[in-house]
């Protein structure tokens, strides 16, 4: 993972991508913990709801760890593109093979030697210019190509420390027997760390969590939750003042609250108030931005809406419209909102879960992207 020294931002609240260590709020007694994991020879499961920082804590994570050993490898993958093996089977095998090539200048061509049926493409990346390799899998070699891969890594002298995130999506692949078969190769994969990472509460606790799955009990569970209000408003605060502006307090504690922690759209918010707010006194200036934030995403959130029929928009507007929603099904609901029977909203509502468009939490259902309830809200009311 390439680090950025030095940077010095024009505007510190980065909502896409990490930078170092200056730009992240806290998460001190998580990082302490997972590195404690780590250095105690054990793997971690992470699970948190998407935007809350999940990400940013594992790349920080990394960050600490290369600037403390240089020769360490550090490798995040996002996996919730993979429809099957053969998708997780490409891209994890991309991933680790560029990694260690960066460390060791002759192992592009040892991984050639080892993959080579798997025809090996070479490229440069047109960013850094860095050699870099890519691989096709036949769907009937994933599983050796996945036995290949980590013989690959324990043959390298490296600690190597790999994130997978969204972990999740490997229970839906159509093949059987994926979670046995990485099991069954992560357990002996000595000096190699793994983090499995995922924002679906259910399936991960299930995966790592009963008897009859082959995770079971093979790492120590993490829950992120939001960063600590106080701490994230000092953070932010400092940010402000060190341009000679200010950031109200109980104003921040109303954006906080009104995204309920949620770190992705608070910085987004905060983003947009750097730069065009230097004294933020109220929620009116927070409320400007906001606007101007969604009208910015009408467009993408008009092009969704055509995908979706006309009984789950409907739904979508009436969840948009109560914030968050316990009985969707129940008869008051479906009266104030007039929709369509129980059975349709109950059809509607799994169209919308599997879309991940909404969600459910402890205290009900609600719309994953909270930008796109308040657009709703605002334009059908």
């Amino acid at each position: 993972m390439a680090k950025k020294k030095g940077i010095q931002l024009k505007n510190p609240f980065v909502n896409q991508g990490y930078v170092s260590p200056d730009y992240f709020c806290d998460r001190n007694r998580e990082t302490e913990l997972m590195l404690n994991h780590f250095e105690n020879g054990r793997n971690i499961t992470l699970i948190s709801p998407r935007r809350i920082g999940k990400t940013g804590l594992i790349k920080n994570l990394f960050y600490l760890i290369e600037r403390k050993d240089k020769n360490a490898i550090c490798l995040y993958i996002d996996i919730f593109a993979t429809k099957n093996l053969q998708d997780f089977t490409e891209m994890f095998g991309a991933a680790v093979i560029n990694a260690l090539a960066k460390k060791e200048k002759t192992f592009l061509q040892k991984a050639a030697a080892v993959l080579g049926s798997l025809r090996p493409v070479f490229t440069n990346d047109p960013f850094t210019g860095m050699p870099k390799m890519s691989i096709t899998v036949e769907p009937s070699r994933s599983q050796l190509t996945i036995r290949q891969i980590f013989e690959l890594i324990a043959g390298t002298r490296h600690e190597v420390y790999i994130a997978i995130d969204e972990f999740q999506q490997i229970a839906n692949y159509p093949e059987t027997g994926t979670e046995a078969l990485l099991r069954s190769h992560i357990q002996f994969a000595g000096g190699v760390h793994f983090i499995f990472a995922g924002s679906k509460y259910h399936l991960m606790a299930e995966m790592f969590g009963s008897p009859q799955r082959p995770f079971f009990q093979s790492t120590d569970m993490m829950e992120l939750g939001p960063l600590d209000k106080e701490v994230y408003y000092q953070f932010a605060n400092a940010f402000f003042e060190k341009k000679r502006g200010s950031l109200d307090q109980e104003t921040f504690n109303q954006l906080y609250d009104r995204f309920e922690g949620h770190t992705w759209y608070i910085q987004s918010v905060l983003n947009r108030l750097y730069e065009n707010c230097l004294h933020v006194k109220s929620m009116d200036d927070v409320n400007r931005e906001i606007v101007h934030l969604v009208e910015s995403k009408s467009p993408q959130y008009e092009s969704l809406a055509q995908f979706l029929s006309s009984n789950q928009f409907n739904l979508l507007k009436a969840i948009a419209s109560e914030g968050i929603v316990d009985k969707p099904t129940g008869g008051r609901f479906i009266r104030h909102h007039n929709l369509a029977s129980a059975s349709v909203v109950q059809s509607s509502l799994r169209g919308l879960l599997d879309k991940e468009i909404v969600y459910r939490s402890q205290r009900g259902y609600i719309i994953y992207d909270r930008f796109m309830s308040i657009w709703l809200k605002r334009t059908f009311g």
